[in-house]
């Protein structure tokens, strides 16, 4: 294929008009997934995206307009496909590749990528067209033929004992498994792994079958809590029960899990299996842990403004006597920023109960959404002096929304922007329209999330250790936040690095006239 010779600028007027509505009916017709990015927009973002693009990721087309193409590697980063992808692009030249991609779910796919850069009469590249395909049972395929033949004499030996000890096997099963589970050898090798295990550690059975417990992965099985449970512990011929092991996987974060062993017995002889059987615990604990973090946090919270505002209140008081003074001023404004304080407290508070309760409600009306974002900022500029707080692009675009609410997401994504870069002065903003969405872009050059905490950063209440220790709040604002962008049927999400400061981005579509 060759689609760097596609140029839509030639198409033009009423039969041009035609010729272009004939052609993207037909890409939305493929059965491949095709996407179109602007090589003039910064990070290249996608503005078209057809039906079946839908159909392999399982984003809707709400969740893609606007990205980059990377966000589908998710935290699978290592890939040199990404890399030669990259050089491609810089390069203006023709790519294929075939990547590990993952879809809005989570499942692991391999994507067959075609890509070329589309040119201007002028030879410049305005865009690039990518073409994929879910080639997943390919590869599985082509796995399985290799098993196949070099297992085939080895199955013929093997099926009359397997016979026997499948009534045995099967009921060990049963008291062992409770989640995902993993059958090992002597050398603890691993002979099966069911489905629920590929799938909570995104993994393929190619990659875990055969392996080396402990080397799965590049090692991250390489767990001293478990070597301890199958080296010293299991030997002994008794059952593993809820042995319980925390670690910090490179690709999935930090996984709290319950581990059950159990060795197949049979006529009072161990057998040279293992059944290994693993409950993640890790979002159980996590909200058991974020309740009671929650109560300690809303009474510190609240208690310390009112308990601020009382002092101050009877300090009013007692100066009412000797009529008003400067100090009399000062004081009453400090209360004044206590009672905004609060109050802000309780409308955060009051806005997730109405989210969850679903009685959220949405004044729509038109609204120039360049105008809100720079009105916006020029508010929060005036409270925070000696920021450096750059606004640049424009969209011209029309909204049609709440725009009470748009403007309370600037005012949060800003307003964190600055709350979490302590070591910085600058906070860049763009704006710019992507195919038929808006694209707003707030970046800071603070400490950054961690990848452990980005996938979790907009859950209701969710905040981070570090950050939990070092600034106060109640870990609602970006909850608040996506959930206003996602029932104005747009995106957001965040792009960051430890130490290198982040960027949140939200689409919103443009108003039809």
């Amino acid at each position: 294929m060759n689609t760097s010779q596609t140029n839509f600028h030639e198409l033009s007027g009423s039969q041009g008009d035609h010729h272009l509505d004939l052609y993207i009916k037909a890409l939305d017709s493929a059965n491949s997934g095709i996407i179109i990015t602007d090589n003039n927009q910064p990070d290249n973002p996608i503005v078209y995206c057809n039906r079946a693009f839908e159909t392999i990721t399982g984003y809707s087309r709400n969740e893609i307009i606007g990205h980059n193409c990377r966000f589908l590697q998710a935290q699978d980063r290592s890939q040199p496909e990404r890399k030669l992808l990259s050089d491609c692009i810089e390069k203006g030249l023709d790519c294929k590749v075939e990547i590990r991609n993952y879809k809005k779910n989570g499942d692991l796919f391999w994507n067959e990528l075609y890509l070329s850069p589309v040119k201007n009469p002028q030879g410049e590249i305005t865009h690039f067209i990518g073409v994929q395909n879910d080639i997943t049972a390919r590869k599985k395929a082509e796995h399985d033929l290799i098993e196949e033949k070099a297992s085939v004499e080895h199955k013929i030996q093997e099926r009359t004992k397997e016979l026997r000890e499948n009534q045995i096997f099967l009921s060990s099963i049963i008291q062992t498994v409770r989640e995902s589970l993993l059958v090992l050898d002597p050398d603890f090798r691993v002979l099966s792994a069911n489905g629920h295990f590929l799938k909570t550690f995104k993994v393929s059975s190619e990659e875990t079958v055969g392996k080396i417990l402990y080397e799965l992965g590049n090692h991250q099985w390489d767990i001293d809590l478990l070597k301890e449970l199958l080296v010293k512990i299991l030997p002994t011929n008794n059952p593993v029960i809820d042995f319980e092991v925390e670690h910090n996987f490179p690709h999935i974060g930090k996984k709290l899990m319950l581990l059950n062993a159990y060795r197949i017995e049979h006529d009072g002889q161990y057998k040279d299996r293992i059944l290994l059987a693993i409950e993640d615990i890790t979002d159980r604990r996590e909200i058991e842990r974020r309740k009671d973090d929650f109560l300690s946090i809303a009474s510190h919270e609240l208690k310390t403004p009112l308990t601020t505002i009382k002092g101050l209140v009877q300090l009013l008081q007692r100066m009412q006597e000797g009529g008003i003074t400067e100090k009399y001023k000062a004081t009453l404004m400090k209360v004044a920023v206590y009672v905004d304080r609060l109050n802000n407290l309780i409308s955060e508070l009051l806005d997730t109960s109405r989210i969850q309760s679903g009685n959220i409600e949405l004044h729509i009306e038109p609204f120039d959404i360049d105008h809100l974002v720079k009105d916006t900022v020029d508010n929060i500029a005036l409270t925070v002096p000696g920021y450096e707080i750059n606004v640049s692009g424009k969209s011209g675009a029309i909204i049609r929304g709440d725009e009470s609410q748009i403007s309370q997401v600037v005012n949060n994504l800003v307003s964190n922007a600055i709350k979490y870069s302590p070591g910085s002065k600058k906070i860049e903003i763009h704006i710019a329209k992507v195919s038929n969405f808006v694209k707003i872009s707030i970046r800071d050059f603070g400490m950054g999330i961690s990848a452990q905490d980005k996938p979790r950063i907009f859950e209701r209440f969710y905040r981070a250790g570090d950050i939990q220790k070092k600034f106060p709040g109640m870990g609602i604002g970006l909850y608040i936040s996506h959930e206003i962008i996602a029932n104005h049927n747009g995106t957001l999400w965040v792009e960051s690095e430890v130490g290198e400061g982040s960027t949140f981005s939200f689409t919103l579509p443009i108003s039809k006239k």
